[in-house]
């Protein structure tokens, strides 16, 4: 008999091995895919459009988020640009390597094939994962991370091997830098470990390692925050008297069935799997933590969409699951569960990843809302649009930075050398700065976000370019001649009617008043 006929029962595992990593790269560039062919769709988001302006003041801190966001745009616009094309690339990519951390971390459960097709499916078609691997924020970051943390988590659950507890660590001092919110997982997993007799994993040397590393990698942002009077934590305070404030521990949990509704059956399983399956007990420690980070989450009155990070993990437990019970007769429950998870994801999709332009996403939304995604259009001013608030986000950024564009080359030479462009908010001013590059506008001066560490301690100027939603009266009483340059009129826009002013003749007052303006406001952050 012909070798190329016979399989040996040795060529069987590398034959088997080689099919799943041909499985698992086939769905990473099935996701991958779907992100750079629909990424350039929208334009920039407001969130974007600070990262970008973050990635050209590059610090150890900022007001809102760690270093990280901005070190890697900075370090990638040299290689790649920065279009919308270029700065959701690696978003993207993450994306794709969430698929493969899936895969691999199923092998790690015991699944085979079908677990890590049910787990990378529930991922890739996820409304809520779709959206996060579009936009370049935090958040596609944070969830790999966290995904990566469980992943390491197995690894030392099933080897035991006290090496894993240095990748932790030194993975958890990195995602700090990314994402404050790492804390919460890394207390839950912990507190996990303590509450079963993996406990004793803890009482190795490398665990101090492994916080020394950790915090090593940490010091220079906690060095700035401590030299910038702790801004996290007043950011942190305005989030609790804003957006904290309204959650509800019952919507907390409503918002977890919710956010995966397509493969609810599947990170149930995954859940029951850690928690209470004998074949799980080994990762009872993981099931804990997740508990443990709910509770932490609901203590802090945290937002719904913070555990959003354990799914992926959930969805790889839940496919081991259910590929261990779905055998011989039961087998049909695998393309059952995949088909049904594909058919209630599909209407969901266009809401997470922007495959439809505007005007058909409109028409989407109405015919969708039968199936309970009218809250999708629910804007954080508690009214109801035709276009979900990120998307709303994604539009008018262009024509902003051309009304400043238009306003500043009516300025004289002398004008422009003396002139200031303030706007009220960081996506208006990161609008105005990037598409303006080419005329040489300045960076303009707002109070919003990090904006307000780069305000000069004193403001000089005898033009200033206005531009809010708004002309408030105190701005028509400091001017001697105002003029409308333009406005915005794209009622798709969430920034729209936002107007531009040219503001001349300033009122010796408002100039003495503008010139501490920025000293006052960051005094005020220390207290």
């Amino acid at each position: 008999m012909s070798n190329s006929a016979t399989i040996t029962p040795k060529q069987e595992p590398a034959v088997a091995n080689q099919n799943t990593w041909l499985l698992i790269a086939g769905l990473a560039a099935f996701k991958l895919l779907l992100h750079l062919l629909t990424n350039t769709n929208y334009e920039f988001h407001r969130d974007e459009l600070l990262y970008w302006a973050l990635s050209n003041h590059l610090d150890w801190g900022y007001f809102s988020v760690p270093p990280a966001i901005a070190g890697w745009l900075a370090a990638l616009r040299p290689l790649i640009g920065d279009s919308v094309f270029a700065v959701r690339l690696l978003p993207a990519l993450f994306g794709a390597a969430s698929v493969v951390i899936i895969g691999l971390l199923v092998r790690e459960f015991g699944g085979k094939a079908w677990a890590i097709v049910l787990a990378s499916a529930a991922f890739i078609v996820s409304p809520a994962f779709l959206r996060t691997n579009t936009m370049y924020q935090p958040v596609f970051f944070n969830q790999l991370y966290w995904l990566l943390s469980m992943f390491l988590m197995v690894k030392l659950l099933n080897s035991r091997s006290p090496k894993y507890l240095i990748f932790i660590g030194l993975l958890w001092g990195w995602a700090f830098l990314n994402k404050y919110s790492i804390v919460f997982l890394a207390a839950g997993l912990l507190a996990g470990l303590l509450l079963t007799p993996q406990r004793n994993l803890l009482r190795h040397r490398n665990s101090i390692f492994a916080a020394i590393a950790g915090l090593l990698m940490i010091s220079p942002n906690i060095f700035w925050q401590h030299a910038n009077g702790w801004p996290v934590f007043a950011h942190f305070q305005m989030l609790q008297e804003s957006q904290f404030a309204n959650v509800q521990i019952s919507e907390f949990f409503l918002m977890q069935l919710l956010m995966n509704a397509h493969a609810l059956l599947l990170w149930l399983a995954g859940l029951g799997f850690l928690l209470f399956a004998k074949s799980g007990k080994k990762y009872r420690a993981i099931g804990f933590g997740i508990v443990a980070l709910f509770a932490i989450l609901i203590a802090i009155k945290g937002k719904a969409y913070y555990t959003l990070g354990i799914y992926p993990a959930l969805f790889a437990a839940g496919g081991a699951a259910v590929e261990q019970f779905a055998t011989q007769k039961w087998r049909w429950v695998n393309p059952l569960l995949l088909g049904l998870m594909l058919l209630s994801a599909l209407p969901l999709v266009p809401f997470g990843l922007p495959v439809l332009g505007q005007n058909a996403m409109i028409k989407h939304a109405k015919w969708s809302q039968f199936m309970g995604t009218a809250e999708a259009l629910r804007w954080e001013d508690g009214k109801m649009h035709d276009l979900p608030q990120d998307y709303a986000d994604m539009i008018g950024w262009r024509e902003i930075g051309n009304l400043g564009i238009a306003a500043w080359q009516k300025l004289t030479p002398a004008e422009r050398d003396s002139a200031i462009i303030y706007t009220e908010n960081y996506g208006q001013a990161g609008a105005i700065w990037y598409y303006g590059r080419p005329e040489n506008l300045p960076q303009p001066i707002s109070f919003s976000d990090n904006y307000l560490f780069w305000v000069p301690e004193k403001i000089q100027f005898n033009t200033f370019i206005y531009v809010n939603d708004e002309l408030g009266e105190d701005i028509q009483q400091m001017f001697g001649n105002i003029e409308l340059a333009g406005s915005l009129d794209n009622p798709l826009a969430r920034e729209n009617g936002v107007q531009v002013y040219i503001c001349r003749d300033p009122k010796p007052e408002f100039l003495e008043y503008a010139a501490g303006i920025a000293k006052r406001i960051k005094q005020s952050l220390h207290h």
